[in-house]
């Protein structure tokens, strides 16, 4: 899904600007899970827009050990940090541009707002991408067949493909209700711009700067970027 809809590229454009800012180019990924989008934001950063020392560790509150051992393996400039993170509570040893990318919406009000006081706290960069909601409630509910139907189209696509995966998917198709039920709920859930104001109500401090805004393209998007002056 983040291919389909650009996330890499929109978000390196994001980055790009933050490492200029800031004079960094290690960048700390918050709720990666299995990687997310943020590896292909990488390239594109070292390709298309010619950074070529960009480090990035991949983190979580509950690391994916599988995934952390293959990217581990591949790339010693693109890591996954193998212990917890909580993103509301840094360790000393985290430093650069941290990211959340389709992942604050996970965290209810109190736990986003403390992820936002957190960064400005430890004056570290953060960029924050997500989805941007713009259609009216009631229309929630039509995401559960939609979704269902687009996650049979979608699952030829997923790399590697295993036996589970299309057992589950066309025969008993367990994958297609998880998948519609988790898209009903994050379609509620996700935070609109108006929002995010009353997230940052209180933060804003002379020498620390927060932007927003909306990002056209495939797929609209939402960002919030927090960086010290």
């Amino acid at each position: 899904m983040h291919k389909k809809f650009n996330t890499s590229e929109d978000m390196a454009k994001l980055l790009v600007k933050l490492i200029k800012q800031t004079n960094t180019s290690t960048i700390v990924d918050l709720c990666s899970g299995s990687g997310g989008a943020m590896i292909d934001t990488v390239s594109h950063l070292n390709n298309t827009h010619k950074i070529k020392n960009v480090k990035l560790l991949l983190t979580d509150l509950y690391p994916n050990l599988a995934d952390a051992e293959r990217i581990n393996q591949k790339n010693n400039r693109i890591q996954y940090r193998t212990t917890p993170l909580n993103a509301t509570n840094l360790d000393t040893d985290i430093r650069g541009i941290l990211t959340m990318v389709g992942s604050f919406h996970h965290m209810k009000p109190e736990l986003a707002r403390k992820i936002l006081v957190e960064a400005q706290k430890k004056r570290q960069p953060i960029c924050i991408m997500e989805i941007h909601k713009k259609f009216p409630i009631i229309l929630w509910w039509l995401f559960i067949p939609l979704s269902a139907i687009l996650c049979l189209f979608i699952t030829p696509l997923v790399k590697p493909l295993t036996i589970k995966q299309i057992i589950f998917t066309y025969l008993i198709p367990i994958i297609p209700i998880c998948f519609a039920w988790d898209a009903v709920i994050t379609s509620g859930r996700i935070y609109r711009m108006e929002d995010l104001d009353v997230l940052l109500k209180g933060l804003k401090e002379n020498n620390y700067a927060w932007e927003k805004g909306i990002i056209k393209g495939k797929s609209e998007k939402i960002y919030l970027m927090g960086y010290p002056n």
